[in-house]
């Protein structure tokens, strides 16, 4: 693994994981799903008008369409939408926290229904990762939990690992780019329709709600989107997930900078057991670098 590729995974692991708190602004202030949709939708078109200035053109093979919409469904519409109906009772760094479990179910859902053998070390690491995430919910009992909107956030942890066995079928073959806008307007779409049935549209107007907007349509939405896809693109998408162990890291870190959400003894150890448990799983599924 070259610098750049180090570069870009810790680049996309930041952008990420911050994403967390500008949802929670966000949702603060508007309609977690019309807001997702809305934000989806400029972010798809932004992406295409880039995508076709680049000579990038939306005829995808079959198995990239399938693909695509599978990962604009699973990633987009459910894993953000449940996350962003989540961030109204569950603080950021603890969405961010389980969010970022989602290495250890891809491993967990490979075993159960692939049969891949898992090595020792793998298993370690998925003891250790949800022991990581009991030891922070545990250390936050006293404050209250709400366990509808944590729910919300396993289940959309669990649609993102499905989204990511997707991502290698999506990117290759070229054409990125425009890949990310399309998958981000199925997930726009899908989301306007559970928006339109299920929420009413009131907007508390304030410069929190613009920048948290616009941060997340340009950032985590497009930018954080396309360094994803390239990164499995340079050196596959087991390596490029091995960054997901900074999540844990950044995800506390941004929202405690930035919305002051407590961070206690407890949660400082379960995020580096949480951290160390991803790490070991995805290093378990290293193959040995050929001379």
């Amino acid at each position: 693994m070259n610098a750049r590729a180090i570069f870009m995974g810790v680049v996309f692991a930041f952008m990420w994981s911050s994403a967390f708190t500008s949802a929670r602004v966000i949702v603060a202030h508007a309609p977690p799903m019309a807001s997702l949709s809305l934000r989806f939708l400029i972010s798809g078109v932004i992406a295409i008008a880039i995508a076709a200035a680049l000579g990038q053109t939306p005829r995808l093979t079959r198995v990239q369409w399938r693909a695509t919409i599978i990962f604009g469904i699973c990633q987009n519409a459910l894993y953000l939408g449940l996350n962003f109906v989540a961030m109204q009772w569950v603080e950021a760094g603890l969405a961010s926290i389980i969010a970022s479990t989602m290495p250890l179910m891809v491993a967990l859902l490979g075993w159960l229904a692939l049969r891949d053998r898992l090595p020792p070390l793998a298993i370690l690491g998925l003891i250790m990762g949800f022991v990581g995430v009991a030891l922070i919910m545990g250390g936050r009992l006293e404050g209250g939990l709400d366990w509808t909107g944590i729910a919300l956030c396993f289940v959309g942890a669990f649609a993102l690992a499905i989204a990511t066995l997707s991502v290698r079928g999506a990117s290759s073959g070229g054409n990125v780019m425009m890949i990310v806008g399309l998958q981000m307007l199925v997930g726009s779409a899908c989301l306007a329709v559970v928006a339109g049935a299920t929420e009413t549209i009131e907007v508390t107007w304030s410069w929190k709600l613009f920048v948290a907007f616009v941060y997340t349509t340009l950032v985590p939405g497009i930018l954080a989107t396309w360094v994803w896809f390239t990164l499995v693109n340079m050196i596959g998408a087991v390596k490029a997930a091995t960054f997901h162990f900074l999540n844990p890291f950044f995800g506390v870190a941004v929202a405690w900078v930035f919305l002051g959400e407590n961070m206690g003894a407890w949660d400082v150890i379960g995020v580096f057991i949480v951290a160390a448990g991803i790490l070991a799983v995805q290093l378990s599924k290293q193959k040995p670098t050929q001379a």
